[in-house]
């Protein structure tokens, strides 16, 4: 009789342990699928703001010109860390970013129509968790199926506005009759009444 209850022991033992790893399991699963979608949510993160620092660099290189050069994207992303169109040192980026999604600094370019870089996105297919809440240069990441649809680029005209983008030729700004101009008296004030 002993001998019986000692295995049936040893066997609810047994069944109480192996409960006990599947339950263990299953929490060490839920917590690495929690972990996994945290971990996705800051790299999205980290690339929105990478992206957002190359396109305003970007910008800064298009619309930044030396006296007497004209408007033109950079033809190479280093192109950001150090501006050689001036005779003093002009940084846009101080480093190039890497892509949160694949850890290297391989972006896929996005060409400008006249030649060079008018932006970047992530080489990553993965569907992004992020579907709002983007600012207002990113509305477009709400339809993106997948984070190489999340494209950071300049759009002048979206950025400055259409009257922006157009040149003014010299002699075509506005004048003011000097009538029109406020008038301002010369000396030293009058403190009488």
């Amino acid at each position: 009789m002993r001998r019986r209850r000692r295995s049936a022991q040893r066997g609810f033992t047994y069944i109480g342990l192996l409960l006990a790893v599947a339950l263990m399991g299953a929490a060490l699963a839920v917590t690495g699928s929690v972990w996994s979608v945290h971990a996705q949510r800051e790299r999205e993160a980290d690339l929105l703001y990478a992206g957002d620092q190359i396109r305003a660099a970007i910008k800064r290189y298009y619309e930044e010109v030396p006296q007497g050069q004209q408007h033109r994207f950079p033809q190479r992303l280093e192109d950001l860390l150090l501006d050689r169109r001036w005779p003093t040192v002009q940084r846009h980026l101080r480093r190039l970013y890497l892509d949160p999604m694949t850890g290297s600094a391989d972006w896929a370019l996005v060409p400008a129509p006249g030649g060079g870089i008018l932006g970047v996105h992530s080489r990553s297919t993965a569907a992004p968790l992020k579907r709002q809440g983007f600012g207002r240069l990113d509305t477009a990441f709400e339809d993106a199926t997948t984070l190489a649809d999340w494209r950071f680029v300049y759009r002048v005209a979206e950025e400055e506005g259409a009257e922006a983008t157009q040149p003014v030729a010299p002699g075509a700004l506005p004048t003011v009759p000097l009538s029109a101009l406020p008038q301002f008296r010369t000396g030293a004030p009058s403190n009488a009444r």
